[in-house]
């Protein structure tokens, strides 16, 4: 039993642990999948919050793992992984029976797992914790207990720090379409075997009190005492595998498409995404000031993008000194392409060149 019971200690701690890394790596990706989950509960109260939430839930999916490893306050660290991975489960097996969620971002966006086997993954994890929480008096220190509590604290800083770093620069490992060295035209194509969501057209009539579903084949065009009351697109087979980058379309401020121009310009082009300008951080202006003056030059061009209006558009660039145009695009494309707002992209033929927070701008 003293085998079995430490097999499953170094299997949930080095899962836990691996899975607060990689999601400490992007909090901010977290935090958006969090926001997912609060519309689709109707909690949008806590939205808010979601990035405190993130912050806290890896730090102590890390801090839990480690505790695990080391046997430190059995009682307390059994507890809380039963409480976690119940929670999990939870989640996950809304995901996957509301069919309304199709990724829980366990593993963030570096390894993706679909709603069936994050579902059942938790299930297997909660079975083999809840072994843990059982035996958990059997599972003892592997060092003394100050020494123990001071590794503990080191884990809970070591994911402090790091989710500090990556929120304040940029996450380590790009796991998203947009990281360094890829062709966007190449990463917005469906991969190999991959097919599209397919809908059908459902037109709604009603006769005599009572509503009734056709198609545009079969509409009742020559019976009069049918009358239309809607139309809408019915899901009739959800897509199978997309695209790495979705919703890159930009336009200018009458709508008109720049997405292929700027995907095609042989000269550098420098894209500086603001999801909301509102909400922008600080300390960068003299850095695009600088890079101003670069494409005043000739050298390069640069374009904001940001999903916010005219009027806010207008008062931001006039406030920060700001020369170059604005596109807009999809605020959700935006929070994909930079986990900092602002990020500055370089694009040279389509391909991403470089990326930086707004406080690495160089």
């Amino acid at each position: 039993m003293k085998l079995f019971l430490n097999l499953l200690r170094i299997i949930v701690g080095v899962l836990f642990i691996f899975s607060g890394l990689v999601k400490a790596n992007d909090p901010l990706g977290l935090s958006y999948k969090m926001e997912e989950f609060f519309e689709v509960l109707h909690m949008t109260f806590m939205s808010p919050l979601s990035l405190t939430y993130s912050l806290v839930m890896n730090t102590l999916e890390i801090a839990l793992g480690a505790a695990l490893l080391l046997g430190f306050s059995m009682r307390l660290t059994s507890t809380l992984l039963l409480l976690m991975i119940a929670f999990f489960t939870f989640l996950t097996g809304y995901a996957l029976y509301s069919g309304e969620i199709k990724e829980c971002g366990c593993f963030g966006d570096c390894i993706k797992l679909t709603a069936t086997e994050t579902f059942w993954k938790d299930v297997i994890l909660l079975v083999m914790i809840l072994i843990i929480f059982i035996y958990r008096k059997r599972i003892q220190p592997l060092f003394g207990k100050k020494l123990t509590a001071l590794l503990v604290l080191v884990s809970v800083l070591l994911a402090a720090g790091l989710q500090w770093y990556t929120l304040s620069h940029l996450p380590i490992v790009d796991c998203l379409g947009y990281k360094v060295g890829n062709n966007l035209p190449e990463k917005m194509k469906l991969p190999p075997g991959a097919r599209p969501a397919e809908y059908e057209t459902v037109l709604i009539y009603e006769k005599d009190g009572q509503q009734k579903e056709f198609t545009p084949e079969n509409y009742p065009w020559s019976d009069s005492t049918w009358k239309f009351v809607d139309r809408r697109d019915k899901l009739v087979r959800e897509a199978e595998g997309e695209a790495p980058v979705k919703d890159f379309i930009l336009t200018d401020l009458d709508g008109g498409d720049q997405t292929q121009a700027i995907l095609s310009e042989p000269t550098p082009v420098y894209l500086f995404l603001v999801k909301n300008v509102d909400e922008a951080g600080k300390g960068w202006d003299a850095k695009m000031h600088a890079l101003q003056e670069q494409m005043k030059a000739g050298k390069v061009y640069i374009y904001g993008v940001t999903a916010s209006g005219k009027a806010d558009i207008s008062a931001f660039a006039a406030a920060h000194g700001l020369q170059f145009p604005f596109l807009q695009m999809d605020g959700t494309a935006i929070k994909t392409a930079g986990r900092s707002n602002p990020c500055l992209i370089l694009l040279e033929k389509g391909t991403v060149k470089g990326k930086w927070h707004y406080n690495d701008i160089p």
